[in-house]
This record gives C-alpha cells, structure tokens and sequence, in this order.
C-alpha cells in the first residue's frame, strides 16, 4: 500500500468511527479529493480535525438524518489546514492551486487588518469580541480535574476582565499596544504550559509536530523549520489543554 493509499485508508476508517461504524468508502472521485489533500501536504490529524468540525456543526443541527460523506467535509479539512499554516508559518508553495492563493490572500489582508480573532479561521472577529471569547474560554477551564494552572489562568482572567472594557473603545496607538499586550500574555501562557508538561509529553508532542511537519521540511531553511517546528509544538500543547489564543 503506498502513502496515498494508506491515507485514504486511515481517513476511511476514521470516518467511520464517525458514522457509528457505518462505513463508506473513499474511492472514485472522493479517492482523488482525498489524495489532493494528502499532495498539499495535509497531515492526516490535521485531516481528522477537519472531519470532526464538519461533524460538530452537523450533530448541532439536531438528529443525524444519513451518514456523512468524506467529500462533505473538505471545506473544513481546508480550513484546518489554512489555520495551521498560518498559526506555525508554513506559506503557500508556488504549485499552490488559485484556490489556495485567493484563500491565502483572504487571510493574509484579515490579519493584517486586524480583523481575525483567536481562532485564526478566518471569519471576521472584532477585538472586544475576542477579548470576550477569550475569558469564556479561560474562566471554562478552571475547576477541573487538574488544578496546577488555575493560577495561571486566574491572573489571565484578571487581567482581561480589567482591560475588556478598554478594547471597546480604544483606537490608534492605544489598540496597537494592547493588541502587542495580548501578544505578550499568550506568550507567557504558552511557556508556562512548556514549563508545567513532563519532558515525556514535550517529547511526545515533538515528534506529532515532526510528522505534520514533514511534508516541508525539505523545502524549508533550517531558521524557519526550527521556528514552524516550535510553534507547532506550542499549538499541540494549547490544544492538549484544552487553552484558547489570546494573541490578536
């Protein structure tokens, strides 16, 4: 079985386990839809989140009516894809489809408009509505089982919740800043996590983000794949726990 089979495969079962064991095979033009996402370079979780998103806006709506086909989901598997490119630096490569360009352009003018919010996925998100999302998200994750980052969270939270207000108003120079202090706690979130995960899972999540990596490593100069590397770590670890994106 070669790499785009075994892709497939994998992707075949876990849909699935999606559909509660009904399966559907991936084979005709779905076969070639699927191999065109492993061609970009789509690392398969990233392929399984995207599966997963489809799904949670589909149980949303109410009961299931019939099984889910894979090529229902390849808007948010291209989704997934555009966030993790731009959350650990990977640009577009010049074989790149227009799509991919018109969508990369999309994001590219949103970010530098500050106009995407924490979840990077490219819909519009005004500043005080993320800073909003962001305490939701933050404040959700205190009182469970693992108590060793409430303190973390809880100065966070308090810092946010005295600067929400601010973030409705503020323009110019001011905004810039505050967009810069978001930018600053999501870092010092982020190396507090690193310094509170075992060395165990740190290496655990290194080679997760080696796998998803390694569709462009060899086109990538060291500098930037030590960099895209560590920020594909970072995002593992965000995710691991459970921890929104406070940077703007």
């Amino acid at each position: 079985m070669n790499g785009l089979d075994d892709f497939c495969r994998q992707l075949e079962a876990y849909l699935c386990r999606k559909n509660d064991g009904h399966l559907i095979r991936i084979v005709g033009p779905a076969f070639e839809q699927v191999c065109g996402w492993a061609e970009r370079g789509i690392p398969l979780t990233l392929a399984m989140r995207g599966i997963d998103r489809y799904f949670e806006r589909y149980y949303s709506k109410g009961p299931k009516r019939r099984p889910v086909r894979i090529e229902f989901c390849e808007a948010d598997v291209l989704d997934v894809f555009d966030e993790w490119r731009r959350a650990v630096g990977i640009a577009i490569t010049a074989g790149a489809s227009t799509a991919d360009r018109v969508r990369e352009a999309g994001a590219s003018e949103a970010v530098e408009g500050g106009e995407i919010g924490a979840d990077l996925s490219g819909h519009r998100s005004s500043l005080p509505a993320h800073v909003e999302r962001v305490i939701a998200r933050l404040t959700a994750l205190r009182g469970g089982r693992d108590r060793s980052f409430d303190p973390v969270v809880d100065d966070l939270v308090r810092e946010l919740d005295a600067a929400r207000a601010k973030a409705r108003t503020i323009r110019g120079e001011a905004r810039d800043t505050f967009i810069d202090r978001l930018r600053q706690l999501d870092a010092s979130m982020v190396d507090a996590l690193r310094q509170q995960t075992t060395q165990v899972t740190l290496q655990q999540l290194e080679m997760e983000a080696d796998e998803e990596l390694r569709p462009f490593k060899a086109r990538m100069p060291a500098g930037a794949y030590e960099d895209a590397h560590r920020a594909c770590v970072d995002r593992l670890l965000r995710e691991r726990a459970g921890l929104p994106t406070i940077a703007y």
